[in-house]
């Protein structure tokens, strides 16, 4: 019965290994996620940093100022 126990541990020893493989594997590309939709909230606020300062420069030039 000890081959058959070691087979079994050895069985269990890779399922929880696979599983945790799996679970690091899904973290890694939720964090990737994430990065890639915060660079593109960034990337949205400094586009509409640089119309908002367009816009003004244009009505300060049509002022006159």
């Amino acid at each position: 019965m000890g081959l058959m126990d070691d087979a079994k541990e050895t069985a269990e020893t890779l399922g929880r290994k696979a599983k945790d493989a799996w679970e690091d594997t899904t973290d890694r590309i939720g964090d990737k996620v994430d990065e890639m939709k915060a660079d593109a909230e960034v990337k949205k606020a400094e586009a509409e940093a640089e119309s908002v300062r367009k816009r003004n420069d244009l009505k300060e030039d049509l002022r006159g100022d």
